[in-house]
């Protein structure tokens, strides 16, 4: 007999966390979707193609400031990647004065009007720096007011043998009245991935979605012949016709990737420059290459035109960093032991 555990998301993105959720893989344990809630079309209806495809309904496609959280429905835990705009270490970190800041109290308020059993939050690593640590410290407090102990660490996502170097703040929550203690899974049974492996093993199919190839510029294209691999528009040596003369010099811009290392940190918006380039080729990566950094398998199609595809994924947990850290959740409630480490930040 299985334990299974409902999970509600908002913020929910196109489904790399519930792709981890679903597929986590744990005997007698399993987490199923209950309902979700992002305000961009085209991201709900990816998530609604893989990861709900039988109840579109569920999906509650509109901006969370207006949504009836009472509607929603009981849920056995909570998903939350609320949105980082104001939390990033780029940008004016605006925090809780900002429009964005505020968004992770809804989810506060599903934890309370539902009080599901565990809840996992995420969010950018520079969350922790925001309004001085003022803002951390502030999100944590009323995590822990609705009712949770909570296990928040800093997982770089590298070491758990993701093909990227994506550092995110997680934090789990366990209901005050369940005798379960989280610990963070630790990333040594996991080994380094390059971003080669990740894009040419297997071969991306010839018919695979979202694999349309990117259209450079001919100056982008004679820029990307003298970057040499791991090098950006800046430490390579470009005659001065393609130098870009900027004052802010940005590590990512024409950066091509390493083939043997983890790809650098695939986002989801940004002009000229910022699409993440290919080690060889003179052009950027395609979406399916993105989508197979951030761990999504090839059937898992994205829906929309390329710029917004190219944002889902690159707003998504990975996929597979995601599947770890719910396995771990499911092996605290079975008690089944796993290797964990310290949790790297303290509350």
């Amino acid at each position: 007999m299985s334990t299974v555990f409902t999970l509600g998301e908002l913020f929910c993105g196109p489904g790399g966390l519930a792709w981890g959720a679903m597929n986590a893989d744990v005997p007698g344990m399993k987490i199923v979707h209950a309902w979700a809630n992002d305000y961009d079309l085209d991201t709900c209806k990816t998530y609604i193609r893989n990861i709900c495809p039988e109840s579109p309904d569920s999906v509650y496609c509109e901006d969370v400031h207006t949504l009836d959280i009472e509607k929603l429905g009981p849920i056995d835990a909570l998903a939350f990647g609320f949105p980082c705009n104001d939390f990033s270490v780029v940008g004016e970190q605006l925090g809780f004065k900002g429009k964005f800041g505020p968004l992770y109290t809804y989810g506060i308020s599903v934890l309370l009007q539902y009080k599901p059993q565990w809840f996992l939050a995420e969010n950018v690593g520079g969350i922790r720096s925001a309004n001085d640590g003022l803002a951390f410290k502030r999100i944590q407090a009323d995590m822990i007011n609705a009712g949770y102990r909570i296990v928040p660490n800093l997982y770089r996502f590298e070491d758990y043998g993701i093909p990227q170097a994506r550092h995110r703040m997680i934090i789990v929550g366990i209901r005050n009245d369940l005798p379960y203690e989280f610990k963070v899974p630790s990333p040594a049974p996991y080994s380094m991935k390059t971003c080669r492996e990740a894009i040419e093993v297997p071969p991306i199919p010839a018919d695979a979605a979202n694999n349309e190839t990117t259209k450079q510029s001919a100056q982008v294209v004679e820029r990307l012949k003298y970057i040499k691999p791991g090098e950006n528009a800046f430490t390579a040596n470009l005659p001065e016709e393609l130098q870009i003369k900027t004052r802010t010099k940005i590590s990512q811009i024409y950066k091509r990737l390493d083939p043997e290392k983890p790809s650098y940190t695939i986002t989801g918006s940004g002009g000229g420059g910022t699409h993440v380039y290919h080690w060889s080729e003179n052009r950027a990566l395609t979406n399916r290459e993105r989508a197979r950094i951030q761990t999504f398998p090839d059937d898992f199609i994205f829906e929309g035109s390329k710029e917004s595809v190219r944002k889902q994924i690159g707003m998504a947990v990975p996929a597979q960093g995601a599947k770890i850290i719910f396995e771990a959740i499911l092996k605290t409630f079975a008690g089944i032991p796993y290797d964990y480490v310290e949790a790297s930040i303290k509350e």
